[in-house]
C-alpha cells in the first residue's frame, strides 16, 4: 500500500537494462528498510533534522545510497544521472525522503573530482560523504552577482595559509554548515577572470575558536531567514585547501555553476509534482476541481512538470554526447524558475481570498510561502537574463551582449 504521503505514479519510462535494474534494486531495498515515520514526514532533500532522518541518512550512507555519482574510489558508485532520476522517482513513489549531502555533495565534490589533487580527493570527499563537512557557498557579493568575476573579496598568502578579507551576500545553508566554499581574487594584476581563487575555509578553527567568518542572517520577504551576508576578516584557510591552484578558480567555479544550474535536473521534477498534487487535493477538498477554467490551470501545471522531468533526461543525454553543459543547464534553470513564478501565481489565485489571510499565528501557508519564495527563483543561480545570454551565444550562435 502506497504511503498517503506518497506521490501518484508518473508514466514510467524505460531507461535501458542498467536503469531497470537500479530500479529493482532500489524497490526491493526501499520496501525492506523502510524508515522511521519521523523521518518519512521529513522533507525529501533535507540534509540534516531529527535523530530519526539522521539516522536514515546513515542507513543511505551504508547501503551505498548517498553521492551515488561520485566514483567508487571515493565512496560513490559511479552512477550517471539516469540512475539518480530512477533514484528520485522511486524515492517518491515510496513516499520517504532521499537524504543528501547538500552542497558539499552537489557543488563542491565535482569541483574536487574534477580539478583537484589526489591527496584534497583522499582527505576532503570522505569527509563530504559522511555529513562531517557541511558546506555553505561564498560566491555572490554586493557588487558581484550575476557578474560575479567582478568580485572583490581578497585573498593573501602568508606562509602555507590563504587569509581571506571580504564581504559575501545569499550564503544558503551558513546555519548548517562547517565550511564555506568561497571566491577570492589572489591576484589583482591579472585579468578579470585570471586572478580568482577557489578555497575551502573552515568556518571556525580546529580548537573551536572564530576563523574570520562571521554571518548576519537576510530577512525574506516570507520572514525566513534562509541566507545570510558573510563577513570574512582575516578567515585563514591551508594552502591545499586551494581547489584547482592559486589563480585557477573560474575554471573550478564554471564546474560548480554547472552543477549548480543543472546537477538537479533529474530530481527537480519529483518536488513540484509533490507541490501540484497537493494544491490538487487542496481544491478536491474545496470543491473547485469540476470547474473547467480550474481544470485547465492544472492541466497546464501538470503537462510544464512532466516536460521537466523529459528535459532533465534529455539534458543528461546532451551532455554525455559531448554537448554543452553550461547551455544545457541554462535552459533548464530557466525552466523551472520560470515555472515555479507562475506555478505560485496559479496557485494563489485559485484558491481566492483565503490565500490573502495568514493563519491566526501570524504565519504564511504553504501555498504562500511558496508564492513569496518563488520570486527569487529567476535571480539566484545566474539571473534568468543572464541564462538567456548564455542560450542566445552557444546554443543559436547569436553575437555576444556588448559589455558596458
Amino acid at each position: 500500500m502506497r504511503p498517503d504521503h506518497a506521490l501518484p505514479d508518473s508514466p514510467e519510462i524505460d531507461l535501458g537494462p542498467r536503469a531497470r535494474a537500479f530500479r529493482a534494486e532500489l524497490r526491493a531495498w526501499l520496501a525492506e528498510n523502510r524508515p522511521d515515520p519521523a523521518a518519512a514526514s521529513e522533507s525529501p532533500g533535507a540534509v540534516r533534522g531529527s535523530a530519526a532522518l539522521e539516522a536514515w541518512g546513515e542507513k543511505l550512507r551504508r547501503a551505498g545510497y548517498l553521492c551515488i555519482t561520485w566514483p567508487e574510489a571515493y565512496g560513490g558508485r559511479g552512477l550517471s544521472g539516469v540512475e539518480v532520476a530512477v533514484m528520485n522517482e522511486e524515492f517518491a513513489r515510496a513516499g520517504v525522503p532521499r537524504v543528501t549531502r547538500g552542497m558539499g555533495e552537489s557543488l563542491v565534490a565535482p569541483a574536487i573530482i574534477v580539478h583537484g589533487t589526489e591527496e584534497q580527493k583522499a582527505r576532503l570527499l570522505p569527509r563530504i560523504l559522511s555529513g562531517e563537512d557541511r558546506y555553505c557557498q561564498g560566491f555572490s557579493e554586493p557588487n558581484a552577482g550575476s557578474d560575479l568575476a567582478s568580485l572583490e573579496t581578497r585573498g593573501v598568502v602568508e606562509g602555507d595559509e590563504l587569509v581571506v578579507t571580504g564581504q559575501k551576500v545569499w550564503t544558503s545553508w551558513y546555519w548548517d554548515a562547517t565550511m564555506l566554499f568561497c571566491l577570492c581574487r589572489t591576484d589583482p594584476g591579472a585579468s578579470k577572470h585570471g586572478g580568482i581563487s577557489y578555497v575551502l575555509i573552515p568556518i571556525r578553527q580546529a580548537d573551536g575558536s572564530p576563523n574570520g567568518v562571521t554571518f548576519r542572517p537576510i530577512r525574506q520577504i516570507t520572514g525566513q531567514k534562509h541566507f545570510a551576508e558573510t563577513f570574512l576578516e582575516g578567515a585563514r584557510a591551508p594552502l591545499t585547501n586551494v581547489i584547482g591552484g592559486l589563480g585557477n578558480g573560474w575554471a573550478v567555479t564554471r564546474t560548480t555553476l554547472g552543477n549548480e544550474r543543472g546537477g538537479s535536473a533529474t530530481t527537480q521534477h519529483t518536488a513540484f509534482a509533490a507541490e501540484f498534487w497537493k494544491l490538487v487535493d487542496a481544491l478536491r477538498a474545496r470543491g473547485r476541481t469540476g470547474d473547467p477554467v480550474v481544470r485547465q490551470q492544472l492541466a497546464w501545471a501538470y503537462t510544464q512538470v512532466e516536460l521537466m522531468r523529459f528535459q532533465g533526461l534529455r539534458l543528461i543525454s546532451s551532455v554525455a554526447t559531448g554537448g554543452d553543459p553550461d547551455a544545457s543547464a541554462s535552459i533548464h534553470k530557466m525552466f523551472w524558475s520560470e515555472y515555479a513564478r507562475r506555478f505560485g501565481e496559479i496557485a494563489m489565485n485559485l484558491l481566492g481570498a483565503e490565500a490573502m489571510i495568514r493563519d491566526d499565528d501570524g504565519r504564511l501557508s504553504r501555498w504562500q510561502a511558496s508564492f513569496l519564495g518563488s520570486r527569487s527563483h529567476t535571480i539566484w543561480g545566474g539571473t534568468a537574463e543572464i541564462q538567456r545570454n548564455i542560450v542566445g551565444e552557444r546554443v543559436l550562435g547569436l553575437p555576444r551582449e556588448p559589455e558596458a
